[in-house]
C-alpha cells in the first residue's frame, strides 16, 4: 500500500519561481524511502508538503489512503501519521528542556499526563537520550540534539517518520547511531522517508530511491537500477557510491573483469572480488 503519495505536485513561491513540477512521488507502507539530490534541488520543499505544511499549487497530497483536505481537524490528523524531523534540530527544539520538548506533541493530542509522561520516557530511551531530561536542547552536542528531535517525533508514535538529511553535521559514529536507530524503528513497522546528498548510505538502508534536480523527478527505481544510470546521477551533481566508482576504475584504468552492475556495497565488492578469483 502507498502511504505517501503525491500526483503531478507542483509549488510555486509567491513571486512565480517554480520549486517543484509535476512530482510523482510514493512510499510503500513499511519501506525506507531516499530522495537524493544535491542542496537546493527540491527534498525539503517537497517533505514539507507531506503533513501540509505547505500546500501544493497543483496537483494532490495523499496520506494512508486519504487526500489531504487542508482543513484544521485534517491537518492534525495528517500531522499524527507523519512526523517530520527537519535538518538542523535547532529549527525544531524550542522548549526550556528536553522533556518539555518531547512532551509537546503528545500533550497536544490531548493525552492523559500519564500517558504523555509514559511516551516520552519510552521515546528518550528509544533514541539513547534517557537522564537528560532536565537538560536545555541548546547545550546539546549536534547528534544529541537530532535524537532528542527524532523523540519529539517519535512520542506521538507516527505512522510515517520524513527526516530532512538525517546524518547532516554528524560525525561518523553519531550518524551510525541515527541510521541504525531509523532501521530498528523500520524494522517494526515504521515506514521511513530521508532524504539525502550522501549516496553511499542510500544503497544500505533504502528499498527505493528517487532523484530529484531542480524541482523534477528525473530517476526512481531500486538503488541498483537508479545507479546503473550513471549518467543521470552524475548530470544531477551526485556521484555513484564510492564502492562503485571504485569498481568502475578498476574496469576502465587497470582492465579489472568487473561488469556492470557494480556492486554498491562493501558486502557486494567483496562477493564479486571473491567470485573473480574463484573463477
Amino acid at each position: 500500500m502507498k502511504i505517501i503519495e503525491t500526483n503531478d505536485l507542483t509549488y510555486e513561491y509567491p513571486d512565480g519561481t517554480k520549486a517543484l513540477e509535476k512530482v510523482n512521488f510514493n512510499a510503500e507502507e513499511g519501506k525506507i524511502v531516499a530522495l537524493l539530490g544535491p542542496n537546493g534541488a527540491g527534498k525539503s520543499t517537497l517533505f514539507l508538503h507531506f503533513n501540509g505544511i505547505l500546500r501544493p499549487t497543483h496537483g494532490s497530497v495523499h496520506v494512508d489512503g486519504e487526500t489531504v483536505s487542508y482543513d484544521k481537524k485534517e491537518l492534525l490528523k495528517i500531522r499524527q501519521k507523519v512526523g517530520i524531523v527537519f535538518q538542523n534540530p535547532d529549527d525544531q527544539l524550542f522548549a526550556p528542556t528536553v522533556l518539555e520538548d518531547v512532551a509537546f506533541g503528545p500533550m497536544n493530542m490531548g493525552l492523559s499526563n500519564e500517558e504523555v509522561d509514559e511516551r516520552v520516557k519510552d521515546a528518550l530511551l528509544r533514541v539513547g537520550m534517557e537522564g537528560y531530561e532536565k537538560k536545555a536542547p541548546h547545550h546539546l552536542s549536534g547528534g544529541q540534539k537530532k535524537r532528542v528531535a527524532i523523540a519529539g517525533i517519535l512520542a506521538m508514535k507516527p505512522k510515517i517518520m520524513v527526516l530532512d538529511e538525517p546524518t547532516s553535521g554528524l560525525d561518523p559514529r553519531g550518524a551510525s547511531q541515527i541510521l541504525k536507530l531509523l532501521y530498528q524503528l523500520n524494522s517494526e513497522g515504521m515506514t521511513i522517508v530521508i532524504s539525502t546528498h550522501d549516496v553511499d548510505l542510500v544503497p544500505i538502508y533504502a528499498s527505493k530511491v528517487y532523484i530529484i534536480s531542480q524541482g523534477k523527478i528525473i530517476k526512481e527505481g531500486n538503488p541498483q537500477d537508479v545507479f546503473e544510470d550513471v549518467e543521470t546521477i552524475r548530470g544531477a551533481n551526485l556521484r555513484l557510491p564510492r564502492i562503485a566508482h571504485l569498481m568502475e576504475i578498476l574496469k576502465k584504468e587497470d582492465k579489472l573483469p568487473f561488469d556492470k552492475p557494480y556492486p554498491l556495497t562493501i558486502g557486494g565488492a567483496r562477493k564479486r572480488i571473491l567470485k573473480e578469483f574463484e573463477d
